[in-house]
């Protein structure tokens, strides 16, 4: 079993910043795959960042060049932080897993970029 924990959302004026944490229970956080997803209302979850285990980190296109997702094996913890943020952005944000096949999320965490 895993289960992730995020924080670090909230009301935040365009142009302004944020750094989400996703906290992990799993012993082997290193060797997991992590990403961060967002939904916003009426529309489908979407991927905005992934790192692997490895390394090697990927960004929704919308995003790349104000988001950076890193990793912190010996807190088990991934972040996200985001720089200029946009009206757009607002959404909860989730972090998933993938372990066995199977797919683990969050709670979700809300960001909500308004003036």
């Amino acid at each position: 079993q895993v289960q992730l924990v995020e924080s670090g959302g909230g009301l935040v004026q365009p142009g302004g910043s944020l750094r989400l944490s996703c906290a992990a229970s799993a012993i082997m956080f290193s060797i997991y795959d992590m990403g961060w997803y967002r939904q916003a209302p009426g529309l489908q979850r979407e991927l905005v960042a992934a790192i692997t285990k490895g390394g090697s980190r990927n960004y929704l296109d919308s995003v790349k060049g104000r988001f950076t997702i890193s990793r912190d094996n010996a807190k088990k913890t991934v972040y996200l932080q985001m720089n200029s943020l946009k009206p757009e952005d607002t959404a909860v944000y989730y972090c998933k897993t993938n372990r066995g096949g199977i797919d683990y999320w969050g709670q979700g965490t809300q960001v909500t970029v308004s003036s």
